[in-house]
């Protein structure tokens, strides 16, 4: 009986060799895919322990992108049609200003303002002449 728990024990070590293996390599393969190192961390870990280093791992690309909220800031949107706003004002600086030309100036793409410019021509507040677009009269 001895003998069997021995032989049990070394196999189940050996598996846990083969599986520490792969999860270094696994882990360097997200890491290269990421941009980041490993930050010195141990490969064996349980079950539990990947579980919260995911969950630290998802706060920390949180805060990366900055969607860290602080008190009394509003999640998701600023609202407002800021963007819009923006660009009402250049317009109104401006009259026939082109779309490229406000993306530049408000430093965002073109494609966006491709999307907002239309509505502000149907919300009465903008109108086209040709490629410019002026304030609504």
């Amino acid at each position: 009986m001895a003998g069997f728990v021995e032989s049990t024990v070394n196999d189940i070590d050996s598996r846990i060799s083969e599986l520490r293996a792969e999860l270094a390599k696994l882990e360097a393969a997200r890491s290269a895919l990421l941009g980041g190192g490993s930050g010195g961390r141990s490969t064996a870990r349980s079950a539990t322990a990947g579980t919260a280093r995911r969950a630290r791992s998802t706060r920390a690309r949180s805060a990366r992108a900055g969607t860290r909220r602080g008190p009394g800031r509003p999640r998701g949107r600023r609202g407002g049609n800021t963007r819009a706003n923006q660009a009402l004002e250049l317009v109104a600086g401006q009259p026939g200003i082109t779309i490229p030309e406000i993306a530049t100036k408000m430093g965002i793409e073109p494609n966006y303002l491709y999307r907002v410019m239309p509505k502000l021509v149907t919300e009465g507040r903008v109108r086209r002449d040709g490629q410019g677009w002026h304030p609504a009269s």
